[in-house]
């Protein structure tokens, strides 16, 4: 596990481990500790240890001196702008350590800076062939095992708490939202579709979705293991790598039409492209928890007054004080709508039988699903690709010849 990965692993777990302690969950504290210092030992790798320590103590550092944002005891937005920061920064840095490896390759020259494996979570179809093999076969790929590790992940996070990772996580999602703000700067007006348009725009991710599903699916049982011991699949990363570093002029096009929805309308690229986001759509129906409206509390039902700013602060455009529970496939558990209620007790991300999930529960939830399973796979020895680099210098030469 890299240098980058490491740090950025430990600090999530920590953290919270401490949001655990500090919201009175102190066994949940002690279970989660434990299991993160147990994995971390049995990794035999001592710089994880030592990363581990660190966390440990710059955790402890930040509760001394800014407790309302080592506690997360503050307004969900807040919370969440912190969180999608700290994603979006991890990712960049992880972008960065994976040019100089591939750079090197290139070169011919052996990495003095090792691959950081989560960037295969860039790589969803291989995710799902690996997922098929390990379902079909018991075969797990050597290659790129964390690509099915993310997968799941990210799978794993919709079922539990919704589109949470495309509200909290997704560094696409921020990007875009910088891209809506600076549009907003020069055009005031919101420039909404009108809804006959909207519907079938919105229908486009999941057709997306349907034509990576059939990929995946369509390719017999037979033919994975050939596939996955292949020369494509062993270099998909730097395939993608190059698709993104070197584009086509029809790709160019793409990314400007891509770029202009994500501006045109807030969480355009959300809204119509993304086939992560149709994904856990999906995948988020199962979720227990939901945004619910409690109309005993609700200015609306309890004193007939007109208010309508969780609506307002929904950046899907959910209609959120018509609805008593939101079960949109666009709901993101932003908790933006949470945050603006004016009464505590009127909106909640909850469970059918009363259980609530705070922005601090909720951060809690997600850290852990998206940081304690990636560790224990990499102790489990299903982390780390095991394509050797003298195989990559020799294939990247002639990447482009390389096809499937």
């Amino acid at each position: 596990m890299s240098t980058i990965e490491s740090v950025t692993l430990m600090l999530a777990l920590v953290y919270s481990t401490s949001l655990l302690y500090w919201s009175g969950k102190k066994w949940g504290a002690l279970v989660s500790g434990t299991l993160l210092i147990g994995a971390t030992l049995a990794s035999f790798f001592w710089p994880l240890l030592l990363i581990l320590l660190v966390s440990v103590l710059v955790v402890t550092l930040v509760g001394q001196y800014l407790p309302a944002f080592a506690n997360a005891d503050g307004r969900p937005n807040a919370i969440r702008e912190i969180c999608q920061h700290f994603f979006a920064l991890s990712i960049l840095l992880v972008a960065v350590q994976y040019a100089i490896n591939a750079g090197m390759l290139y070169a011919g020259e052996t990495p003095w800076l090792m691959r950081p494996d989560v960037g295969d979570a860039f790589l969803p179809i291989a995710g799902g062939i690996e997922l098929k093999a390990i379902i079909t076969l018991g075969l797990w790929d050597q290659n790129h095992p964390a690509a099915v590790v993310m997968l799941c992940v990210v799978l794993l996070t919709g079922i539990v708490c919704k589109r949470a990772f495309c509200g909290w996580a997704c560094p696409l999602g921020l990007a875009g939202e910088y891209l809506y703000k600076l549009r907003k700067k020069v055009v005031h007006s919101e420039l909404l579709p009108p809804a006959w348009i909207d519907w079938p725009l919105r229908m486009l991710k999941y057709l997306l979705l349907a034509a990576l599903c059939y990929l995946v699916i369509s390719m017999p049982s037979a033919t994975i293991p050939h596939y996955l011991a292949g020369n494509y699949h062993k270099v998909a990363d730097l395939k993608m790598a190059a698709f993104f570093l070197m584009p086509s002029m029809a790709a160019l096009i793409c990314f400007g039409i891509i770029f202009a929805l994500a501006a045109w309308r807030r969480q355009g690229f959300c809204r119509y492209i993304c086939p992560y986001g149709a994904l856990l759509g999906i995948v988020s129906f199962l979720s227990p928890f939901k945004i619910r409206r409690n109309t005993q509390h609700c200015l609306i039902d309890a004193k007939g007054m007109s208010c309508d700013k969780c609506t307002r602060a929904c950046p899907a455009n959910i209609s959120v004080h018509t609805q008593k529970t939101v079960r949109s496939d666009e709901c993101q558990a932003c908790l933006r709508c949470v945050s603006a209620c004016p009464k505590k007790q009127a909106l909640q991300l909850s469970t059918r039988n009363g259980i609530n999930l705070s922005a601090r529960g909720l951060l809690i939830v997600l850290l852990t699903l998206m940081f304690m399973l990636p560790l224990l796979t990499y102790v489990s020895g299903y982390w780390h690709s095991q394509t050797p680099d003298g195989i990559k210098m020799e294939l990247i030469q002639k990447l482009n010849r390389i096809g499937h």
